[in-house]
């Protein structure tokens, strides 16, 4: 299984931010090919630094989600919202609790 996390600082409008991580989510959500797709979006508790990670269950998952306007946007989004500066850390993940 593979997944990625991505952090960044983001300190500007905390509701246009809030729409577009929710606009991702919402379309993930409702995009039956994208189940085995799997996101989180946090905000650590300094409010300005950014998280978030993801995992999919094959590369053809991936390429689906990765594919769709929804990520195209997304993924605009997120390099507007870090100003450029997200560090984007792909990784195999190697052991997981069962429910995550």
């Amino acid at each position: 299984m593979r997944g990625i996390t991505i952090t960044y600082d983001y300190s500007g409008d905390e509701a246009p931010w809030r729409a577009a991580m929710q606009a991702f989510v919402d379309a993930v959500n409702s995009d039956p090919a994208a189940a085995g797709f799997r996101y989180q979006i946090a905000v650590a508790d300094n409010g300005s630094s950014r998280i978030h990670w993801g995992r999919w269950d094959s590369k053809e998952t991936l390429a689906h989600v990765q594919s769709q306007d929804y990520f195209t946007t997304f993924a605009a989004q997120v390099a507007e919202f870090s100003g450029g500066k997200h560090k984007p850390l792909p990784a195999n993940i190697a052991l997981k609790t069962e429910n995550w």
